[in-house]
Parts: C-alpha cells; sequence; structure tokens
C-alpha cells in the first residue's frame, strides 16, 4: 500500500541541513523497512499531477537509482532486490508508472518513460512482462490517443529498446515497434513532436532491425523515412534523422550501396547550408563510413585468406572528388571567439577530424585534392585562410606513404616553423598542433626516415622553445611537438647522441613552461612534466648521467616546497595534489632512467633516502592522484635500491596496507598491489615479516564485491611474486590462494564470450592465474615441490581449457606454456602419471614453437626441455 511522502520529498530538498537530514533519514527508514511500499509510494507520487513538480522530480530520480546504478555490483544487488518484490506490488508499481507516461506534465511524462525502461531491462529478458510492448504499441493505434501520449510512447519505446538486448523481442514484436516508429517519422505525420520522438526511437531500435534491413522493400522503406526526416523543416528532427544515418552507417554499411548517391546529396546540402548541430551530424555520417572501411581493411591486411566478413565498397574513395572539397570548406568556417581552452566542438573541427580519417582511409590519394587548398590559402591575409591550409596540412599526414608525404614536408617544415611568429593565436595553435604530428609520423631515425636533421634540429628547437612562451594553448601544443621530436631518438642508436646537446635547454624550459601561472585553466603544467618525462626516457643515458642527477636534485627541490605552500581552500589542496602528483610522476621516470644502468644507480642510492621522505610525506596528502603516482614512484625506487628497501618499509607498511584497503579509488588498489611485486623482487625473502598482513588484505580484496574486477588478476600476479620471493614459506598460505585461483579460473569458463570487453578481462584473469602457478612452482621448487602435486591436476585441466579457447590473446599463450615448463621443472619425473593424455600439451607447445613472436619461441622451446627432462629422469 502506499502511502503519503510528499512532505518527506520536499524536506529532502530543504535548505535547512536538520530538515533535509531527518527527511532523508525517514525516507531511508521507509525504503530499508518496507521496499514494495516505499516504491509503490514514489511511483504514485510521480504519477499525480495535482503533486509539486519538486516532489514528483525527486521521487522519479529515486525511482531510477533504485533500480539502475553505474557500477556493477550495486546495479546486481539493485536487480536482485526488484526482482525478489512480489509480483503483485511490481504490478501496481509498473501500471502506475505507465499511467504516468501518458501524463500531460512533460517532466514526469518523461521520467516515468525513463523508468519503464530500467523496469524492462530487468524483466522482459526474464519474461515477465510480455504485455509492455503491446500496451505501449496500443496507445500508438488507438484513434482518441491525444499526440502527447503518441509523443510519451514513442520517447518510452525508444529508451526500452536503447536498455533490452536485440535478442529479448521476438520478430513479430520487432515488426510492430518498428511499424510503429516509421508510421511516426512519417510526414504524414503532422504533430512535430511525434515525430521528433519517433525519429529519435528508431535510433535506439537500429540493433532490432537487422532481420528487417537484409529485407530490400523494408529497408528500402526505412532508409527514404529516414530520408525524408532529414529534409523536415524542423532542424532538431534533421538533426535527429542525421543521428540515425550515422547509427546505420556503422550497423548497415553492406546494404548502403543503393542510397549513397541520395545520402552524398543530402549530407552535402547539410553541411553546406544547415545549421550547425545538422551540420555536424552529417560530417559525422561520413566519419562513420570511414570507421567502418578503416575496420574492413584492417580485417583485409590480418586475415589469413585476405578475406573480410563485409564486402569493401570503396564508398568514401569513391567520393573523395567532391567528398574532400566538401570536408575543405568546413575548415574555413572557424568560430572567432571559440577559446582553444574549452573543447567546444565545432564545424572546423568536425571537418578537420573526418578528413584525418578520409586520408587514412584512402592514403596517397588524398594528397593531390588537399595540397592545392593548402597552397592557394596558406599565405593569405585573412587568418581563417592560413589556419584552415595548417589544419589541412596536418590533418592528411597519417594515411599517405612517406614517399608521397616527405616531399611535401620537407619543402612545408621550414614554412611552419617561420609561421611559428603568426599574430593569429588560432594560426600558432594549428601549426604547433601540425608541427606535432609530423614529429610524430614522419620522425623515426630507427626505422631509416626523418624529416629532422642534424643540419635543422637546432632551428626547430629554437623556434620550439621560444614558441613554448606564447600562449598557454598554444605551449600545451608546443609540448606535444617538443614530446614526439624526443620520442623519435628513442632507441635510434648514434642518432640519439643529436639531440643531447639541447636537453639541459629543453629541461629549463619545461620546468619554466611548467611554473607559469598564466595556465590555471588549461592543461599546461600536466603536458609540460609529461614531455619532460619523455625527454628523460628517450635521452642517451651514457652522455646524460650528470643531467639527469642535476634535474633529480631539481624535482626534489620542487616536490619539498610543495610542503610549505599555504593552502586556503579547498581548490588551493587540489593544485597541490596535482602539483605533487606531477612531480612524484617526474621523479618516478628519472629514477627507473637512472636505475637501467649500474653506473648512474649510484645517483638514486646516494639520495635514496632524501626521495623516500619525501614520498612518506606526499601521502599525508588525502588525494588519489597523488597516491597513485607516490606509489608507482616508490615502486621504481624499490628497483633502483634492491634490498636496502628494507629499511623504509616499517614506516611505509602503513601507507600500503591504506592503498590494499582502499576499494572506492580501485586504482590505487590496483598499483598498491603492483608495487608489492616491485618490493617482492628488491627484497626477496626479507618481505617475510610483512607477508601475513600483506596476503590477508590480498585475500579479502579477492573476496570483496565491492572491489572493482580490474584489481582482481595483478592479485594472483602478486601471488606469485610473494611465492617467488619466500620461497617454501608460502606453504602456509597455500589453503587459502589456490582455493581463490581454481575458483577463479572456473569463473574464466563462464564469462560471456560475446562481450569483448569480458574477452580482455578473461585474458587478464588467465594469464594472471597462470603467473601465480607460475611463482609458486618456482618458489616451491627446490625444497617443498611436492605440496603442489594435489593441485596438479587442476592446473592441468585449466590449461586444457585456455588451449581450446580461440580467443585467448599470446600473453595468455606463453603464460600457460611457461606454466607448463614451471610444472614440469618442479615436480620432475612426477609428471609422467600428470600428462598422460594431454594431447593439448603437446599442440599448445607446438603452436609456441611456430610462432613469429620470439619470446613465445624461446619460453616454448624451454618449456619443452623441462618436459623432455622430466620424463627422462628414472623415477
Amino acid at each position: 500500500m502506499a502511502l503519503e511522502i510528499t512532505q518527506y520529498l520536499l524536506s529532502a530538498q530543504s535548505p535547512d541541513p536538520k530538515t533535509r537530514t531527518d527527511a532523508e533519514t525517514i525516507l531511508g527508514q521507509f525504503r530499508d523497512q518496507n521496499l514494495p511500499g516505499f516504491l509503490l509510494s514514489l511511483s504514485v507520487e510521480l504519477s499525480n499531477d495535482g503533486k509539486p513538480a519538486e516532489s514528483r522530480r525527486l521521487a522519479g530520480i529515486i525511482l531510477k537509482n533504485s533500480l539502475d546504478a553505474k557500477e556493477a555490483s550495486r546495479k546486481d544487488q539493485l536487480v536482485q532486490q526488484w526482482v525478489a518484490i512480489e509480483i503483485s506490488h511490481k504490478s501496481q508499481i509498473k501500471s502506475s508508472l505507465l499511467k504516468t507516461v501518458g501524463s500531460s506534465v512533460r517532466e514526469a511524462s518523461h521520467t516515468a518513460a525513463q523508468v519503464v525502461a530500467k523496469i524492462a531491462s530487468i524483466e522482459i529478458s526474464r519474461k515477465e512482462w510480455p504485455e509492455l510492448i503491446g500496451s505501449l504499441l496500443a496507445n500508438m493505434t488507438r484513434a482518441e490517443s491525444p499526440s502527447s501520449l503518441k509523443q510519451a510512447t514513442m520517447e518510452c519505446l525508444g529508451y526500452v529498446c536503447e536498455e533490452i538486448n536485440d535478442e529479448d523481442l521476438v520478430q513479430d514484436e520487432v515488426n510492430a515497434i518498428l511499424t510503429a516508429i516509421v508510421q511516426g517519422m512519417n510526414v504524414s505525420e503532422l504533430n512535430h513532436e511525434v515525430r521528433l520522438a519517433a525519429t529519435k526511437a528508431l535510433c535506439n531500435a537500429l540493433d532490432f532491425a537487422r532481420t528487417n534491413f537484409n529485407n530490400e522493400m523494408e529497408r528500402n522503406y526505412i532508409m527514404k523515412v529516414v530520408c525524408e526526416a532529414a529534409s523536415a523543416k524542423e532542424a532538431d528532427i534533421r538533426q535527429a534523422a542525421f543521428e540515425c544515418l550515422v547509427s546505420i552507417a556503422s550497423a548497415y554499411y553492406a546494404v548502403l550501396q543503393p542510397y549513397m548517391h541520395k545520402l552524398f546529396e543530402l549530407t552535402s546540402n547539410a553541411v553546406k547550408r544547415d545549421d550547425e548541430p545538422v551540420a555536424l551530424q552529417a560530417i559525422e555520417f561520413w566519419s562513420s563510413i570511414c570507421d567502418e572501411e578503416l575496420e574492413i581493411q584492417e580485417e583485409y591486411a590480418v586475415g589469413s585468406s585476405g578475406d573480410s566478413t563485409v564486402p569493401h565498397s570503396e564508398f568514401i574513395l569513391k567520393a573523395l572528388p567532391t567528398l574532400v572539397p566538401m570536408l575543405l570548406e568546413t575548415l574555413l568556417k572557424q568560430d572567432e571567439d571559440h577559446d582553444q581552452e574549452d573543447g567546444i566542438w565545432n564545424l572546423a573541427m568536425a571537418g578537420g577530424t573526418c578528413l584525418c580519417l578520409v586520408a587514412r582511409t584512402v592514403g596517397d590519394a588524398v594528397v593531390p585534392l588537399v595540397m592545392p587548398f593548402v597552397e592557394a590559402n596558406i599565405s593569405k591575409t585573412e587568418w581563417r585562410s592560413r589556419e584552415a591550409a595548417t589544419y589541412a596540412f596536418g590533418s592528411i599526414l597519417e594515411g599517405p606513404s612517406v614517399e608521397k608525404l616527405s616531399p611535401m614536408v620537407n619543402a612545408g617544415l621550414d614554412f611552419l616553423l617561420n609561421a611559428m611568429i603568426d599574430e593569429n593565436s588560432h594560426v600558432l595553435d594549428t601549426t604547433a598542433w601540425t608541427l606535432s604530428r609530423i614529429f610524430e609520423l614522419l620522425h623515426s631515425p630507427s626505422s631509416g626516415f626523418s624529416v629532422i636533421t642534424p643540419a635543422n634540429l637546432h632551428r626547430i628547437l629554437a623556434v620550439l622553445l621560444e614558441s613554448i612562451k606564447s600562449a598557454p594553448h598554444v605551449a600545451e601544443k608546443v609540448c606535444g611537438a617538443i614530446y614526439f621530436l624526443a620520442q623519435g631518438y628513442e632507441d635510434a642508436g648514434p642518432s640519439s647522441s643529436f639531440l643531447t646537446p639541447f636537453i639541459p635547454d629543453i629541461l629549463s624550459s619545461l620546468i619554466l613552461t611548467a611554473d607559469r601561472t598564466d595556465g590555471s585553466d588549461s592543461k599546461l603544467r600536466s603536458s609540460a612534466y609529461e614531455t619532460l618525462n619523455e625527454v628523460v626516457r628517450c635521452a642517451n643515458l651514457v652522455e646524460t648521467s650528470h643531467i639527469m642527477s642535476n634535474l633529480l636534485t631539481a624535482v626534489m627541490t620542487k616536490l619539498e616546497q610543495t610542503f610549505s605552500l599555504q593552502i586556503l581552500s579547498l581548490e588551493g589542496k587540489e593544485k597541490q595534489g596535482d602539483l605533487q602528483a606531477s612531480l612524484c610522476g617526474s621523479l618516478q621516470v628519472i629514477i627507473q632512467k637512472l636505475s637501467s644502468v649500474d653506473e648512474a644507480k649510484t645517483i638514486i642510492l646516494q639520495v635514496a633516502d632524501q626521495i623516500m621522505v619525501l614520498f612518506l610525506n606526499v601521502f599525508a596528502c588525502h588525494s588519489s592522484t597523488v597516491h597513485e603516482e607516490a606509489m608507482l614512484a616508490i615502486g621504481a625506487l624499490a628497483y633502483a635500491v634492491g634490498s636496502d628497501f628494507l629499511k623504509y618499509m616499517q614506516e611505509f607498511y602503513k601507507y600500503l596496507e591504506t592503498g590494499l584497503q582502499n576499494f572506492e579509488e580501485y586504482q590505487v588498489c590496483a598499483i598498491s598491489v603492483g608495487v608489492v611485486g616491485d618490493i617482492c623482487r628488491a627484497l626477496d625473502d626479507k618481505i617475510l615479516p610483512f607477508c601475513d598482513g600483506i596476503m590477508t588484505l590480498l585475500l579479502k580484496d579477492l573476496s570483496s564485491a565491492e572491489l572493482h574486477r580490474s584489481v582482481k588478476p595483478p592479485i594472483f600476479s602478486c601471488f606469485g611474486d610473494i611465492a617467488l620471493a619466500i620461497g617454501h614459506h608460502f606453504e602456509k598460505y597455500i589453503i587459502y590462494a589456490l582455493p581463490m585461483m581454481q575458483s577463479a579460473s572456473e569463473v574464466c569458463a563462464q564469462l560471456d564470450n560475446g562481450d569483448e570487453e569480458m574477452v580482455d578481462y578473461c585474458n587478464q584473469l588467465r594469464r594472471s592465474i597462470f603467473e601465480a602457478y607460475s611463482g609458486i612452482l618456482q618458489g616451491f621448487k627446490n625444497s617443498r615441490a611436492e605440496l603442489m602435486l594435489p593441485h596438479a591436476p587442476h592446473l592441468l585441466q585449466f590449461i586444457e581449457l585456455v588451449a581450446k579457447d580461440q580467443q585467448r590473446d599470446e600473453s595468455v599463450t606463453k603464460a600457460a606454456v611457461a606454466v607448463l615448463g614451471d610444472l614440469a621443472d618442479a615436480l620432475g619425473s612426477n609428471i609422467k602419471g600428470l600428462f598422460k593424455d594431454t594431447k593439448f600439451c603437446s599442440d599448445l607447445l607446438t603452436e609456441g614453437l611456430q610462432s613469429d613472436d620470439e619470446q613465445l619461441k624461446e619460453t616454448a622451446t624451454w618449456a619443452q626441455g623441462m618436459i623432455g627432462r622430466a620424463f627422462s629422469i628414472h623415477g
């Protein structure tokens, strides 16, 4: 039975804290003590047109939040709560909501449509609300239904289609829904709101229309109605229709050929003459076609037979002579008042992004169509022309061959460097972006081609280090150019020495840029530090160790200074945290660089105590970003100092403990798990005194339904790191760790193979379980290997399961092959009985031996040797 809750809903929005808290407490108690009654009362409140708008609004919000949540574990909990409610109560709630869909109050109707869709997402797949679709469609067919009800019904159908899966409906239901939607979109529908709602609903229903799109007659009719809507007199209907066409381009590329002439005509008219929101969707249509063709090309490239499941219609190549000029025209439609830092999407940006995709799709063919535009506009007095020409040039640098690009880039580089003194900030911004694209894509000394030579490097850097003093948004793009310039010298052999003389000036300029106070609203500081880190990472250490030593001291000093900053507000605290995070990130990279060769590692060892004190002080801050960066830096320090890290453990352990329990900021938890691995490798069995506490926390993390699933694979890998470090002492954890690993391996078998995200997660989980087994087997090898004999059959079953899975990635194969070798290495002749009738083992080894991946081939050769040795042992 519904209760009167209006006053509590109003009081829960009171500006008075006590009134608000009291009302929230009462509502919370009602929910906890009688969930069915609570939900019914909310639905009745929402349905009553006589109630205040404020109470109805909050009732709707609470209803939605009682059925759905972003966090998967919370969502599952809410679904189970709804499923457990008695059918009679659920029927009352649903009936009330369906009534509200027809409310004359637009906000209530809109909210009810969303809540109906949330319930549908739970019930339709369970076949628990079979009458929903029929009752909604009845609203559309009844002659007396007012337009407002038809519009609300269309909106509700759209939301339902968005929430449920296409296999949840039978084809008759799909046909009926599409018929109603297409009728609502038709030019004969005179009500603008109904037609708009129907057009939006079609966008959500397209996934259900596969059978209909395979039928030429039905497909023709749907496309006719969508194209008519794209020419409607109302801009919002035209926009929604083009959004439909964008989705159709992605979902039904294979059947678009007969419609492409009409679609080019529609999109071209929209781009040239329509309102910007409509024109943006028209450009997005061509971007979607590019995405589809790039995917098809990738399938052709990697497919062993050279076949793709979808024929390549080459729509972009065929449209190129008219499509490219249309896109180039959009580049001239910049918004003069547009602030480059505000991230607003406009016609020029959309056109440039689409041009980038076109270049990647057709390669060399785009160059002769774009370069005349560049040459005609690059020197004009009107800034829009210069900026558009530069943007066009930068947009075609990925896709065409180096042979096609190198003459024009070599010729244009000097021009672009000269343009870095242009008086217009838009031109400067785009020129700096174009330079960064050139250095990213056409500067690779290690592969034998680079636009940067010893002859022009000095001038390039002189221009960049002067331009980095420009406005913050320009300086940020210049940081990007320096970033890619430095990156090109990574693993470049003798060529990396070309950069060495300039590194002190580059680092000084970047530190000055990071210290600028005029870039508070931009990403300038983080860009400057990211670039500094890349310069450090790619520098020739033999030639720059003294420079890195000085940089280490400078960054440590800067971090120390952050502790004495006057913090007067929450914003000030945030800024302090961001700065500390950037500095910790830089320290991590410098430590890794200096510890990569023994000669330079002494620099770290001399100041390790001071560095550790700084990191411990950072942990006094409460920002998760700082904790992440400081944790990562501590992992690097542990690697650098090795067993000497033991002296820091007593003080550091409490922060590690906190990190391992940080479920809410799960990235911090994941990084803390990784740091445990780093410390294990540094300390070996000296970590033993801390292992009880660490293992307890890791096991608790694995058991938690609250912790984000992405943290769980690293925990299994960490078991392997701990076992490898402490050897036979891991025995006491076996009874806890092994059942967890076996349970997780069984979960892998039940995961949805149709969901790409779940396949990736499953691969991570499998690899980490194999890594755990490998670490434990290696740890026990010399003393307690027999402890693993009872667990070996389950491990082999798991390997067999994985070996049969075509969706495993190479890292999983490598880990499975490695654990086979570890099993043979640790158990010796005891494996003879286990390896009977295990054809999958030899198949997996053969796959590894025939792989193009040298590391996998090497691992398979080693594993085969270990198994051969075990079988040759008499026993």
